[in-house]
């Protein structure tokens, strides 16, 4: 076959395999997050300071996610936001490693042959199954069998070059040099920015014949440095805590990779004694079993002991580190140097970095909704303080805070929109508008709030006085409004659940009353015991106290409907 037709296969081959391999990866995270729900959520919902919690939690995570480089930039988002500690993080991280082993040990199944059945089961369960647990199933299996294509695509687009004295004198200067390894399996996952991809590159290499098991081990341990750099990257603009923990990830792997280095030979040893089967013997005779199956010069024993080489180093590693989490935390404070800087924001809980994770976004959008009705609830407090007593420092402080929850409506509505986008079951997908509708509530009652604020800033400008009776059944209303907006922010904090039936009853009883005291009002102006400008401030304070209650009865339905 001509050069330029060899070389030609070459780049159509990888690049279409890539492709694959990674579509492959993305699908089958997506299907595992859908399976997995509020499982993923619990577990971040669980992270404590114990150590070994926190490594098994990176795992946990990691193995859903089909990617370390996601789990570690989820974490450094979460430290930016102050949801986590830097200790806390160096062990999720440091868990992440090790769950990421899992894809590995998947890819080394020598099940290529069965990935056309697989992508056809996959997409039929996608498509036809009534089901929604079957039909994220379906994403799971097409998933794993657009890898096992990508990687049988990646391995054939290698075959022709096996025998080429070049590409030899190539690979065996790499197995010869664990060091050039390691730089170029880093290398290569900078630039595909996956190190499942470098994984599956190499397992490929190694398969065709190109790679021995010296050199393909050393590229591994290279592909360990080079996934940091993602990481590192995300926590450019970052706070001091978020670049530290990117740092971290980085020490962890290197000076892992440095003392692996020095004992190589010793690991490599290791690694052949736990595997069966001699990593490099090659099939020397048969014929080619299939389209993607085995060929003349095959390794067909290496993939499995690359994959316990990857899992063997990041056990090892973990283990080693664990106890020195602490020591790890200072060394990266010592090359950071410098202290944060505690500045009030106006939010602390959304990044998107954890757009391509639903079931974290959701709950990072969750967690900042109820920031926002915690914000809304001071509001309402300091406005029901103002009706029953005039300060205008309160005046300015509402003011204040309705400007942040404005900017909350904003951002989580934003935030929302980025998620819908996402792929997302139906159920995250309800949560989602009715988060939009809860955050769009809250903004409604602090515009009434800041109408209320006026109202009372009128009457004393105006030097207008209620009357006793009057000053009294605006108390009463108010008192019934910020009971009701009360219980209603609790059962949403605390998804206790809330009965629909009660919260309609105080609606209603919020209505009778606004009606009622409009009527009392008006047998007041009769017997001229108020007057109509003072009436006028009176009767526009318990209109916007009576859609108080309206917009709290539209946030009690929209969490008596998620549950």
């Amino acid at each position: 076959m001509p050069a330029f037709l060899t070389s030609q296969s070459l780049l159509f081959g990888l690049v279409g395999g890539l492709g694959l391999f990674l579509y492959g990866m993305k699908v089958m995270s997506e299907g595992l997050q859908k399976l997995a729900g509020d499982r993923l959520r619990r577990l971040f919902g669980a992270l404590t300071d114990n150590r070994l919690v926190g490594m098994m939690i990176g795992a946990g995570v990691t193995t859903l996610l089909q990617s370390s480089t996601a789990a570690t930039v989820m974490v450094v988002g979460f430290v930016n936001a102050g949801l986590m500690s830097l200790l806390q993080a160096i062990g999720v991280v440091i868990g992440a490693n090790i769950g990421t082993t899992v894809t590995a040990q998947l890819i080394a199944f020598n099940v290529a042959k069965y990935a056309l059945p697989a992508i056809g089961i996959g997409t039929a369960l996608k498509l036809f199954a009534k089901r929604q647990n079957w039909c994220q199933v379906g994403e799971v299996v097409l998933g794993l069998g657009l890898v096992f294509l990508g990687l049988a695509l990646m391995k054939g687009a290698f075959d022709p070059f096996r025998g080429n004295p070049e590409f030899q004198k190539l690979f065996l200067t790499v197995g010869n040099n664990p060091l050039l390894g390691v730089l170029v399996g880093a290398a290569v996952t900078m630039a595909v920015q996956s190190s499942s991809a470098t994984i599956g590159l190499t397992i490929a290499m190694a398969t065709s014949g190109l790679l021995s098991f010296e050199a393909s081990v050393a590229m591994i341990l290279g592909e360990n440095i080079g996934t940091t750099i993602t990481a590192n990257l995300a926590a450019l603009g970052t706070n001091l805590a978020a670049r530290r923990t990117a740092l971290a990830h980085f020490l962890f792997n290197a000076i892992g990779v440095g003392y692996m280095l020095l004992l190589f030979p010793v690991f490599i040893g290791l690694v052949v004694a736990i595997t069966p089967g001699d990593p490099d013997f090659i099939i020397q005779t048969g014929e080619q079993l299939d389209v993607f199956g085995g060929a003349l010069g095959d390794k067909p024993f290496i993939a499995r002991h690359i994959a316990n080489a990857h899992t063997l180093f990041n056990v090892i590693n973990a283990l080693l580190f664990i106890p020195l989490i602490s020591y790890l935390a200072r060394l990266t404070v010592a090359l950071i140097p410098g202290r944060e800087t505690q500045t009030e924001s106006h939010h602390s809980h959304l990044d998107a970095r954890v757009l391509n994770t639903p079931p974290i976004a959701l709950s990072q959008a969750r967690s900042e909704t109820i920031h926002m009705v915690r914000i809304t609830g001071e509001v309402f407090r300091e406005t029901l303080g103002l009706l029953h007593d005039h300060d205008p420092d309160r005046i300015g402080l509402i003011n204040r805070k309705e400007e942040r929850i404005d900017l909350l409506q904003r951002e989580i509505t934003d935030f929302l929109v980025a998620l819908s986008k996402q792929s997302i079951t139906e159920e995250s997908s309800l949560e989602v508008v009715e988060l939009m509708h809860i955050v769009n509530d809250l903004e409604r009652i602090c515009d009434h709030c800041v109408h209320l604020s006026r109202l009372v800033q009128r009457k004393v400008d105006q030097r207008i006085e209620f009357s006793e009776i009057a000053r009294r059944e605006v108390d009463e209303m108010s008192a019934l409004a910020g009971t009701f907006f009360a219980s209603t922010a609790a059962a949403f904090e605390t998804d206790d659940g809330l009965s629909l039936e009660n919260a309609k009853e105080r609606k209603e009883a919020i209505d009778r009353m606004e009606e009622v005291l409009r009527n009392n009002h008006m047998s007041r102006l009769n017997t001229g015991e108020c007057t109509v400008v003072s009436g006028l401030i009176y009767i526009d304070i318990l209109h916007n106290l009576e859609k108080i209650g309206d917009h709290t009865f539209k946030l009690a339905r929209s969490i008596a409907v998620k549950e």
